[in-house]
């Protein structure tokens, strides 16, 4: 799983297995790791509540989607989940994608298990 931060905007990118383990209602992670035994940490999980929902506790971002969502997400072509929560007056955008493989590979980097781009040309 990828993840992208720009201001009050938080963008998750997931391969085919991780989309796979989402929509069984399994979670998925990703780490960062620091110096000095600092970790950043970030994941995708499924609920049974209404709602997409982020929180950040202990260096952790944790995002779950509704299991009927994830689901549906999982076994179609859609290829986004989009949400975006208010709260105090904050708005944090999410975005959950299915990761496609690049138009342009790039050396030393694994695209066997994303999503075909639809936008190759075959």
């Amino acid at each position: 799983m990828k993840i992208r931060i720009q201001d009050d905007s938080i963008r998750l990118r997931l391969d085919r297995a991780e989309v796979d383990a989402v929509g069984r209602g399994e979670p998925v992670a990703g780490h960062t790791h620091f110096p000095r035994d600092r970790v950043f940490s970030y994941s995708l999980g499924v609920h049974e509540g209404p709602h997409v929902n982020a929180t950040f506790h202990d260096h952790t971002i944790s995002v779950v989607v509704p299991r009927s969502v994830a689901e549906h997400w999982a076994s179609s072509d859609e290829v986004s989940i989009r949400s975006e929560e208010n709260s105090a007056g904050i708005s944090l955008n999410l975005l959950i994608e299915k990761d496609f493989e690049c138009m342009e590979p790039r050396s030393g980097e694994d695209q066997s298990n994303r999503f075909p781009n639809p936008k190759a040309k075959f």
